[in-house]
Formats: structure tokens, C-alpha cells, sequence
């Protein structure tokens, strides 16, 4: 389940209004890979104020995706559903999608266009097995970030509800 950005890349193009901490004004405001009570990502680099901020910015995000990849290496469920063999792109790619989803700058959208995680998700089969591997994978790189609780909280209740909006498969 390489995650996300599977596939070629798109058009840029797509951009989002920027939006208070709190979240769109309504869930019918957000982009649809954006639930709501999330924080799509604003215009240009101006992040203060931001979760991408305030976990730590770019640093944080690279700990955290590249401790989440080191785990991907030595997964005998996740590793065959990445089918480049470096795995340094895909992480990229992550990466950067998290740090524009939080807030940070607009590099996914600028290099990949919108991120349509399902559409580029397709081609692989994603069942609970599948989606299980990669939320132990992730929760390893999590609890390494050392955020507060509250942090925490709110970064793994997207990540849970992004895994479980990828599964295409019963298993």
C-alpha cells in the first residue's frame, strides 16, 4: 500500500481556500480527502499557526515517515505492495502529502496535483491485513515523534481514518 501517491503523477492545479485550525466551515466545504475536524492545508508557506507547525514542521514529519519507511523495509505484508525497489520515493511522497495536509507547504500538490489517496490506491489490494501492517508500522514512527498527548491524538485519529478509507478489499 505505497502511501500514498501510487501511480503517475497528475496535473497540479488543484488548490484549496485556506482554512482556520478548526477545520472547514462544514464537512461539505472540504476537499473530499479532507474529513472533517481536520485542517486542509493553506496557500504558500505560511504555516504558523498550524498543526504542521506545531508538532514541529518539516523535521518532525521526516522522523516520523522515515522511521514509518524503516519499518515498511522488513514487513512481509507491507513491503511487496511497494513495487519500486527504493523505497526513498514513496517516502517522499508521504512525506510530503502530511506535511501539506497539516498545514505545511504545497510540494504534493505542486509536484503530484490532488492527492485522490483512493484512486491512486486502486491497483493494490488493501484488506484489514494489509491496513493493520501499515497502522503498526506507523504507530511505531508515531510514538518515536515523541508528541504530547493531545498531538498524538489528533494525528492518529487521521491516520486511522485514512487507512480504513483505502481498504478495497475484504482480505
Amino acid at each position: 500500500m505505497p502511501w500514498p501517491g501510487a501511480g503517475q503523477p497528475e496535473q497540479p492545479g488543484h488548490t484549496r481556500p485556506t482554512q482556520s485550525s478548526a477545520g472547514p466551515a462544514s464537512p461539505s466545504d472540504a476537499p473530499a480527502d479532507t474529513p472533517a475536524g481536520a485542517r486542509p492545508a493553506g496557500q504558500g508557506q505560511d504555516d504558523a499557526g498550524t498543526f504542521y507547525a506545531e508538532i514541529g514542521g518539516h523535521p518532525t514529519f521526516q522522523r516520523i515517515v522515515h522511521r514509518f519507511y524503516q519499518e515498511v523495509a522488513v514487513d512481509p505484508i507491507l513491503r511487496p505492495l511497494y513495487p519500486e525497489a527504493d523505497l526513498g520515493p514513496a517516502e517522499v511522497r508521504l512525506r510530503m502529502f502530511l506535511e501539506q495536509y497539516w498545514g505545511g507547504p504545497r510540494t504534493y500538490s505542486q509536484q503530484r496535483g490532488h492527492p485522490r489517496l483512493r484512486m491512486r490506491h486502486v491497483p493494490f489490494v488493501i484488506g484489514p491485513a494489509e491496513r493493520d501492517a501499515w497502522l503498526r508500522a506507523m504507530r511505531t514512527a508515531v510514538d518515536e515523534a515523541e508528541l504530547t498527548k493531545e498531538q498524538d491524538e489528533r494525528l492518529w485519529n487521521y491516520l486511522v481514518m485514512a487507512a480504513n478509507m483505502l481498504v478495497n478489499s475484504p482480505g
